[in-house]
């Protein structure tokens, strides 16, 4: 039986010279990836954007939207978006910053913080089978890489 990602690159296609441009190569597992956790995640209602601000506001670090919008690289329009859906649901607060009297940081609620426990252990288990093909020692050294694309030392 040929794996999702086999289904939707026929031969040609996949011979292409495309595929040696390393950014197509991470938007394409990106987007495998994706649709992998927002399919494991729908069932707590959430998507991968709305679950990154839950287990951010879970966290200690307290961020602001400005700080979140920057962290995810999204637009401050779509944090709001996402926070005032999480806030409808009783799963985040906006709170004054204590620092910054303008600006308010984003906070988990109790209800918050226990549906990160459990979306956690479904995104994981997404995240296994879309890397299922690695090994542990493949998956550490794709990890220490993205990690220098992604947070690239100033």
């Amino acid at each position: 039986m040929p794996k999702a990602a086999d289904a939707v690159a026929p031969a040609d296609l996949r011979s292409s010279a495309l595929t040696d441009d390393l950014s197509f190569l991470l938007a394409r597992a990106n987007a495998i990836a994706l649709a992998a956790g927002n399919a494991a995640l729908a069932e707590h209602g959430l998507k991968a954007r709305s679950y990154s601000v839950l287990v951010l506001a879970a966290g200690d670090a307290r961020p602001s939207q400005r700080e979140l919008a920057e962290f995810l690289r999204l637009d401050p329009s779509q944090v709001v978006s996402l926070v005032d859906e999480l806030q409808s649901r009783k799963l985040v607060e906006r709170r004054p910053d204590p620092s910054d009297r303008r600006a308010n940081v984003v906070v988990a609620t109790d209800a918050g913080r226990e549906l990160v426990a459990t979306a956690r252990d479904a995104a994981r288990a997404a995240e296994e089978r879309v890397h299922a093909q690695l090994t542990e020692s493949d998956r550490e050294a794709l990890a220490t890489l993205l990690r220098t694309l992604a947070f690239p030392e100033d």
